[in-house]
């Protein structure tokens, strides 16, 4: 709606200088004059009325002029009236879109290589920093395990979650097991832990592995060790990837080096960027952040675009670019709109 209102200040003229002031800026980052405007435009417009018109568009705040140059520069709210209704999206080219499908075919199997996998591939068609959310996976629930005997003192671990996924896991153990061992040490295991999510089973193993030995029969206990094996605490995973910072050093937007530094410590941190994108989580379609428009001063100089994606029509998590606001919008938009949809579809195909 608010997007409807700006539109309703600006006639049919002042839109298409915009626009072009708007366009030019972010290809060539300098400020843009009403001569270059009257030249690009094509409208019989005198350099007079031109000059009238960039005076409209200033006092309503869509454009600013720098105070060492006569030309202009679109502000946030410029911006985001172009992204919002002047904007002439450029889709990906057949190298970019192969691209993508290669990379996501290289690491079908496995959702934390495609995570990173995409976040380099958009980093790398953008020229920007690519960031993706590692995939949201329901609570993962134990349903068997099964310990095989393998030679040289070591046991297949096989362990079946949430109905259909198996994993296998060789554990190292202090002596040989029988066929007939490893069959009791299963069923006790299964009895315990059959149902019960991964943090359960970690939390009710530490537990039993506090217990005095003399309180537990001997292969119990072994069977416990076994299972800490195959269930360790291990580190918490990253909850998102993000691929290309260094491609930030190298844009003028953004080169002081303090705002840098706050930067990378914001991307080091995770909380504040994660919080923009769990928002995003909750919305439909690409979402874009300009400037203070996310919320978090260190992204003041900034644009975020990002999309959800989803695996079985479920959203499990975001996308997208961080660039400065002088951004190739209309092909970056395009970008992370169809990167989000082969994301979706490479975690559907494992299934």
């Amino acid at each position: 709606m608010a997007s409807d209102k700006r539109r309703d200040v600006l006639d049919e003229r002042a839109q298409t200088l915009l626009r072009i002031l708007v366009d030019k800026y972010i290809r060539e980052g300098q400020p843009v004059g009403s001569r270059t405007l009257s030249r690009d435009s094509g409208l019989d417009l005198s350099p007079a009325t031109i000059r009238n018109i960039m005076s409209d568009l200033e006092e309503l705040g869509f454009v600013d002029s720098p105070h060492t140059s006569a030309g202009r520069v679109p502000t946030i709210k410029g911006y985001r009236f172009f992204v919002d209704t002047l904007i002439k999206l450029t889709p990906p080219n057949g190298d970019d879109l192969l691209r993508f499908a290669q990379g996501l075919h290289e690491v079908a199997g496995d959702p934390q290589a495609l995570a990173l996998s995409v976040s380099n591939l958009l980093s790398a068609v953008t020229r920007l920093a690519g960031i993706v959310t590692v995939p949201r996976r329901a609570q993962t629930s134990v349903r068997q395990i099964e310990f095989l005997p393998l030679s040289g003192k070591r046991v297949l671990a096989i362990l079946v979650v949430n109905d259909r996924e198996v994993q296998n896991k060789i554990v190292n153990v202090q002596r040989d097991f029988s066929s007939d061992e490893l069959r009791r040490a299963t069923n006790y295991l299964n009895d315990r832990f059959s149902g019960r999510s991964l943090s359960q089973v970690r939390e009710l193993l530490l537990g039993e592995l506090k217990k005095t030995r003399e309180s537990m029969n001997a292969l119990m206990v072994e069977a416990i060790e076994m299972a800490h094996q195959v269930f360790p605490e291990g580190e918490p995973q990253p909850e998102f990837v993000l691929a290309g910072e260094t491609n930030l050093m190298g844009l003028e937007e953004l080169a002081d080096v303090d705002r840098l530094k706050g930067l990378f410590e914001a991307f080091g941190s995770q909380r504040d960027i994660l919080h923009l994108l769990d928002q995003s989580m909750r919305a439909e379609g690409v979402q874009i952040f300009i400037g203070h428009e996310s919320g978090y001063r260190i992204l003041d100089d900034c644009s975020v675009i990002v999309a959800p994606y989803s695996q079985d029509d479920r959203v499990v998590g975001v996308l997208g670019v961080i660039g400065p606001t002088r951004m190739a919008y209309e092909r970056v938009i395009p970008v992370v709109e169809i990167a989000a949809r082969m994301l979706g579809s490479a975690l559907n195909s494992r299934d």
